[in-house]
């Protein structure tokens, strides 16, 4: 990519190819799947596709957010049990909802400072199996449960216990909310749905579109390009995304409540599905192509990461891609289709708004013209995640992938992947394909 502005120019990466698990609803198909082994399949499969020998892997790079307890290091786990040697590296990274994104923004500078050629890069998340947890007062009664050597010092302990404590807290909810505002991520939703003025129906109108591009694009197996099939224990080949509504309409959206304000507009309809999936690419070093008998599926050729206001934090692509086009010069009209993730309706409306408005420009930006108009034809043409869902682990590396497969189809040259992130940023990269 060349820069039209005085930063140093950004050294292209490229994406041999990339694979990712179809995404299932929480609680659903994939349910007894961990985030190890949805990675596991996301990595071999990738190298499959590329035909590369995991013995060849320099590092393994996955984002997460709920961390498996079991797994701290779930991009190491995930290494070994992919057939990855011992001796090659691998970590996790956590930038929240962009953690797919942070996996591949840090194999390019793993790869740009020659500590690598081949890496594999992306994310996992099983939405699922995020544990119950305990209240803090009711671990110490716990602890001391454990602790009781005798009967009767643990009738002791037991006798303090009380209903509550055996209520459990989801940490579901916990990873959701924001602890520096207090609000979770639905409620975030609700004040830029108020602050843009962003009535139900709009939202609702939104969420039917996604859908229908959506169910469009399973129908002609678009997504069967991208999707590593996963057997599950009964034997079933599990292989299509299963939030797809397929004849979603305004009128069952409209029946739907309000979940995060008792006079809201952001409904489960309206809003991402929670989900469980894994994505994984293969990035290699321009020297490192030789070993491919194809050409990359593309480049990865600039990038920025803003942060912004936690309690609007789905404004962050705003911020991000204001962010970049100052860094490139570029505007939407060098993009020929864009991939916004679709945390909440209301989410990308008020984007759409605030790219658009001057007075955003002045007063969030400082800068006189606003970022542009979001050319909507061109955005998130096979749905997003309203009918795909959202593995926040995952979604930032699902995204790309889905971005570079449809410029190729559409014989397309750049696309622009930008997403919001839980406390308040926001992340954009430019991805090329010839």
């Amino acid at each position: 990519m060349t820069m039209k502005s005085d930063t140093q120019p950004f050294t292209p990466i490229a994406i041999v190819d990339g694979v990712r698990t179809p995404f299932a609803k929480a609680f659903g198909k994939l349910a007894d799947v961990s985030a190890v082994e949805l990675g596991k399949i996301a990595v071999q499969q990738s190298l499959r596709r590329c035909g590369l020998s995991p013995e060849v892997v320099d590092q393994v790079i996955f984002g997460n957010v709920a961390g498996p307890a079991d797994a701290a290091n779930i991009a190491r786990v995930i290494a070994l049990k992919a057939g990855v040697p011992e001796s090659q590296i691998a970590h996790t990274v956590n930038r929240n909802c962009a953690s797919g994104m942070e996996s591949l923004l840090a194999a390019c500078t793993a790869i740009t400072h020659g500590d690598a050629t081949a890496i594999v890069a992306g994310g996992t998340e099983s939405m699922s199996q995020i544990p119950l947890l305990v209240r803090p007062d009711a671990a110490k009664l716990w602890a001391r449960l454990a602790r009781a050597k005798t009967i009767t010092g643990r009738l002791s302990v037991l006798k303090d216990f009380r209903p509550r404590h055996f209520k459990p807290v989801a940490g579901i909810e916990l990873g959701l909310t924001d602890p520096v505002s207090g609000m979770n991520m639905g409620e975030t939703a609700e004040l830029l749905a108020r602050e843009y003025h962003i009535s139900r129906r709009e939202q609702d109108e939104y969420a039917v579109q996604s859908h229908a591009k959506a169910s469009k694009t399973q129908e002609r197996c678009f997504f069967s390009g991208e999707i590593a099939p996963v057997t599950l224990k009964n034997g079933e080949v599990f292989d299509k995304d299963d939030g797809i509504r397929h004849g979603q309409s305004l009128e069952q959206l409209a029946r739907l409540r309000p979940i995060f304000a008792k006079d809201g507009t952001v409904t489960a309809g309206n809003s991402c599905q929670v989900t469980d999936g894994a994505a994984a690419m293969v990035l290699s070093s321009a020297k490192g192509l030789e070993r491919f008998s194809r050409a990359p599926l593309g480049h990865i050729t600039g990038f920025s990461i803003a942060g912004c206001d936690p309690r609007r934090m789905g404004l962050g692509p705003v911020y991000a891609v204001a962010k970049l086009m100052k860094q490139t010069g570029f505007t939407f009209d060098d993009f020929d289709l864009i991939e916004i993730n679709e945390a909440f309706a209301a989410q990308v409306i008020a984007c759409e708004r605030a790219m658009a408005s001057k007075e955003f420009a002045e007063k969030e930006l400082g800068q006189p013209d606003p970022v542009g108009v979001l050319p909507m034809d061109r955005v998130n043409i096979h749905g997003g995640a309203i009918a795909l869902g959202h593995p926040v682990g995952t979604t930032g590396t699902r995204i790309v992938l889905t971005l570079l497969r449809a410029l190729r189809e559409s014989g397309k040259h750049r696309g622009l992947a930008t997403l919001c992130v839980g406390g308040g940023q926001g992340v954009a990269i430019v991805v090329e394909t010839h």
